[in-house]
């Protein structure tokens, strides 16, 4: 009986604890950037896919039919339809997850253009490829008309982890924003090129869901240090009981 209530005061004490860590972890939109995975059937040539890619509730659109879609799921409209920006194909696609050339078809967006993005159904996960990452470059999340959150080329350019040749060594990478609770899901997505140059993507993958996003949990146990805390605290408990045993039976 000692024992079982030992496991249930560590199972809670657990518990709490990773309560507490989820709480003060929340915040609005979180981001991670990748090199990203290849596409579909291991093709190289087509930009960097997201990780998710595959899951049932990710809808992935690759701009390889050389539209941006107006109808279904996720609908964009361009600020200014006046041709200058669109789904193209030329040296400036964003890279591989290898840094490979991409010969595939992306959207570009140039300076003072911005793509509205409605989505049909409430997100808790946007993944774009993206670059080559210029200044000016600005993603916007939206629920219905109010703003939740924006990154810009600052925030994220720094730790880009490809630097493709083709593009001069510009920094490209796999962008992976995220909420961190219902507070933060979003059904709108703003891509602003506020600057000279371009804002190049491709790959747009979208996961249909409420609350957290779970594909980055943070941890949920506690750490190893703690854990062996818990087995002193209990071998503690255990050696007491055992001395009490002793001097009963004496």
């Amino acid at each position: 009986m000692f024992f079982k209530k030992l496991a249930c005061f560590a199972a809670l004490s657990a518990s709490a604890i990773a309560s507490i860590a989820y709480a003060g972890s929340a915040q609005a939109i979180s981001f991670k950037i990748t090199t990203g995975v290849n596409g579909p059937n291991g093709v190289t040539n087509q930009g960097a896919y997201s990780e998710f890619w595959q899951d049932p509730n990710v809808t992935t659109i690759d701009f390889n039919n050389g539209v941006a879609p107006t109808t279904g799921f996720a609908q964009y409209s361009f600020q200014k339809n006046d041709g200058s920006s669109s789904v193209r194909s030329d040296t400036w696609a964003p890279a591989g997850a290898a840094g490979e050339v991409n010969t595939s078809k992306y959207l570009a967006v140039f300076q003072g253009n911005a793509v509205t993005i409605n989505l049909a159904s409430t997100l808790n996960y946007f993944g774009i490829d993206w670059g080559a990452i210029s200044p000016g470059n600005v993603f916007s999340f939206y629920k219905d008309n109010t703003l939740i959150k924006s990154f810009t080329t600052e925030d994220v350019n720094p730790v880009a982890p490809i630097r493709a040749s083709q593009h001069g060594g510009e920094g490209n990478g796999y962008l992976h924003f995220y909420s961190d609770s219902l507070l933060d899901n979003f059904n709108k997505i703003v891509i602003t090129q506020l600057g000279g140059g371009g804002f190049e993507s491709d790959n747009h993958s979208f996961n249909a869901g409420t609350g957290r996003f779970k594909g980055f949990d943070p941890k949920t146990t506690p750490e190893p240090g703690m854990i062996l805390g818990m087995l002193a605290v209990g071998g503690m408990f255990v050696n007491q009981r055992r001395k009490q045993k002793l001097q009963d039976a004496k």
